[in-house]
């Protein structure tokens, strides 16, 4: 059995008077890859958050690793910056020694196809190249813990492509050294392709949580039975 990365026990999340998430349970081991899925407002994004601690909950959340976990969401956010100096700030939060950063932010970027704009204002890159910059901003730090919320949702399928291949090899690379990749999609085909693990959420609770042969081919609750055949996407 993987070593468990963080673990949720009755964990929760209200916004005001909302209830996001509710009694979830869920354990993150190392070298899975977790799919959530569901309709809008199901909590994956607020899901994704908590696991990453970005939020407050009830309940608890016990995590190991805690300080190598890196999230690429949906619109990444990139400073005023060169693609570059993105790159060198990230690895320089990220607690990399100074004399590794420059070697690593030309892997990372030769590893993603953008070491000829490596000079160019990242907030000027098409938004496939800015997705493809923050996941090497990701994959530079060298994470055990990867989130990404819905990566390719707002791109146009070539670049949809790119993003998804990138994905498949990092997480195949990170998976020999134990990293786990969680990710939110509303794409069941990129379920399929890319996770071992699917958990789908309805109404800020946690429905179904199966290894992905098994969520493809079993008899599911209902609710996840109708999603899934409404919004099948390959």
């Amino acid at each position: 059995m993987s070593a468990t990365l963080i673990e949720l026990n009755d964990a929760g999340v209200r916004f005001g008077s909302v209830t996001a998430l509710a009694d979830v349970n869920f354990n993150l081991r190392a070298g899975e890859r977790v799919a959530l899925v569901g309709s809008n407002g199901s909590g994956k994004t607020t899901l994704l958050r908590l696991l990453h601690g970005h939020v407050a909950h009830q309940g608890t959340r016990r995590v190991q690793h805690a300080s190598a976990q890196a999230m690429v969401f949906q619109r990444p956010f990139l400073l005023r910056l060169s693609v570059w100096h993105n790159l060198m700030v990230a690895l320089w939060l990220a607690g990399v020694p100074r004399a590794e950063r420059a070697a690593r932010a030309a892997a990372a970027l030769a590893r993603v196809g953008l070491a000829a704009l490596r000079d160019r204002p990242a907030r000027v890159l098409s938004g496939g190249q800015q997705q493809r910059l923050a996941l090497a901003r990701a994959w530079a730090v060298r994470p055990k813990v990867l989130f990404l919320d819905e990566p390719t949702a707002s791109l146009d399928p070539g670049a949809k492509h790119e993003v998804e291949q990138l994905i498949a090899e990092f997480a195949r690379e990170g998976e020999d050294q134990g990293m786990a990749l969680v990710m939110s999609t509303h794409n069941l085909g990129q379920a399929k392709r890319l996770a071992t693990r699917v958990v789908y959420l309805e109404g800020g609770r946690l429905i179904v949580d199966l290894p992905t042969a098994d969520f493809f081919n079993q008899t599911l609750p209902d609710a996840a039975a109708s999603f899934v055949k409404g919004e099948l996407a390959w």
